[in-house]
């Protein structure tokens, strides 16, 4: 079971250079890519932010921009 969920959509730069930085410190089998384009709730309330990671455990998020610095205090 993914311990952190990256919202992205495909061809966004952004989201890559995010990947990028989050499988740098998270194992890729902890880390579960979600596209918002499936689903509609998650197109309204991400579309403007991605990418943006949520900690599964407390549903904590963090929205771009952020750095490797930051992912590190949001795995703490």
């Amino acid at each position: 079971m993914a311990k952190y969920v990256l919202y992205h959509t495909e061809g966004c730069h952004l989201c890559e250079q995010a990947l990028e930085l989050i499988l740098q410190l998270i194992p890729s089998q902890e880390c579960e890519l979600v596209d918002i384009l499936s689903d509609e709730a998650l197109m309204v309330a991400y579309q403007t932010s991605i990418p943006v990671i949520k900690r599964c455990s407390d549903e904590q998020v963090l929205y771009w921009p952020f750095d490797q610095q930051k992912i590190q205090q949001l795995v703490e």
